[in-house]
């Protein structure tokens, strides 16, 4: 059976004409995402829409944009779909063979500095902004913000994607330091919910992740479950 390709170009009822052929066949998976992370006392939250978008087709509903990296760190991914997902495989695969030779977990800023070297190296190339997020004995709760181009920067809140330009002022007036889990869940769901109203690069469901000592504990919030701020 022809591709769709195939067939804009080659039969005649089609146009023989490339200039027939839509857009998003040929687009990478775009920048289009609201993520974030942010500490609290005990731990982080980690957080990301679910839309995946190729140009401005939405190519999958339910991505899951939050990538295990070690049993305690986690990365939030925006950027090329394709080459997050890759540089999330590869420092993965560095950090256990670090996890053999230290004997015990890898800290959460050994993994944004691997995430931040590949991403400075490869910046000519690659399109990834990362937010690296975890916990370990030393520090406790850590946010590192790793965007495009592949500086490291460590920070209590880290947004990310085309979402993030809409709730800079929302996060801004509602962050506080040490809340709560629960404080802290509801804030980073309240910023995603409203960056998804925007940004139509962004939609789906919400997906969470609360990375403690104990590990992480992943759950959703539903589109019909978002808070909503206004009818309209």
């Amino acid at each position: 059976m022809a591709s769709v390709e195939e067939y804009y170009t080659s039969n005649p009822a089609g146009g023989n004409n490339l200039n027939m052929i839509p857009e998003w066949l040929s687009s990478e998976h775009s920048t289009g995402t609201s993520i974030m992370a942010a500490e609290f006392d005990g731990g982080v939250i980690i957080g990301a829409d679910s839309r995946s978008t190729t140009g401005a087709y939405i190519a999958n509903r339910v991505a899951d944009k939050l990538t295990r990296v070690t049993d305690h760190v986690y990365c939030c991914r925006s950027g090329s779909a394709a080459d997050t997902q890759a540089i999330a495989d590869i420092v993965t695969y560095h950090l256990e063979f670090h996890e053999i030779e230290l004997g015990e977990p890898p800290l959460v800023a050994t993994a944004a500095n691997v995430f931040r070297e590949l991403c400075y190296n490869y910046r000519d190339t690659l399109t990834a902004g990362i937010i690296v997020a975890g916990w370990d004995k030393r520090k406790g709760g850590q946010v590192y913000s790793v965007p495009i181009g592949g500086m490291c920067m460590r920070q209590p809140i880290s947004i990310g994607g085309s979402g993030s330009t809409y709730v800079y002022g929302y996060v801004d007036a509602n962050f506080k330091p040490n809340m709560t889990k629960k404080e802290c869940v509801q804030f980073v769901t309240n910023t995603l919910a409203l960056a998804m109203a925007r940004d139509g690069s962004s939609g789906g469901l919400i997906r969470l992740g609360v990375i403690t000592e104990e590990g992480v504990e992943r759950f959703v919030v539903l589109g019909n479950q978002l808070p909503k701020f206004y009818e309209g």
